[in-house]
């Protein structure tokens, strides 16, 4: 079943943004996460292996709703659907790229930081937008600033969020889930430390309900 993009950030407390650098990293540390109450991952396109760590956690985690981030150039996402991501996720918003995933029909959340850019997609059908980099670009006060006039338009906002100030975006009225590394630090992932990774998964669902 295809879920909306709506409907998939808000079954998620937040959503993992995951490094992977060795493909066998990539079901074990799935299967921590979501053993850790989070199902939700976003696996980023900054590795070599990054398409295969997908295909893995498709076929071998059946919990887990996978899909792929730093999606940038329509080439990207013609790999990511052929790899069977569930969503995609991309830092912008470049004419091409929306084009294409208008095309392809993949639940999508493009990357804003102003209100122009907000009201546009939301124009061509985009009901959920990522608001990256977060921190940089205003944080809580900027959501809070764009709620009131686009009451409408949400947001998953990436970039300088913490378990420490998460409940504060989750908090905006127009933020369905937030995205964020804290949860598999490279650290951890390089030690195959999975246990920890459930453990930083557990209290996140548990702080964030």
């Amino acid at each position: 079943m295809t879920l909306s993009t709506l409907a998939l950030c808000g079954s998620a407390p937040m959503i993992p943004v995951i490094v992977v650098d060795r493909v066998e990293d990539a079901v074990p540390l799935a299967e921590a996460l979501v053993a850790g109450g989070i199902n939700v991952l976003e696996v980023t396109l900054r590795t070599l292996v990054a398409l295969d760590a997908i295909r893995a956690i498709k076929a071998e985690v059946p919990g887990a709703i996978v899909g792929s981030g730093t999606g940038q150039p329509p080439d990207d996402l013609a790999a990511c659907v052929d790899a069977g991501c569930a969503f995609g996720v991309s830092p912008g918003a470049p004419a091409r790229l929306i084009d294409a995933v208008i095309e392809s029909g993949l639940p999508f959340l493009p990357g804003v930081n102003t209100p122009s850019e907000a009201m546009h997609l939301a124009e061509q059908g985009f009901e959920v937008l990522k608001f990256f980099p977060a921190s940089a670009a205003g944080g809580v006060p900027m959501l809070k600033a764009m709620a009131a006039p686009l009451p409408n338009i949400h947001f998953c906002p990436t970039g300088g969020v913490s378990l420490e100030n998460a409940k504060d975006y989750l908090a905006v009225p127009t933020v369905v889930t937030v995205g964020g590394s804290w949860v598999a630090p490279k650290k951890l992932v390089d030690a195959g430390d999975w246990a920890g990774i459930e453990a930083l998964a557990k209290d996140t669902t548990a702080a964030l309900g």
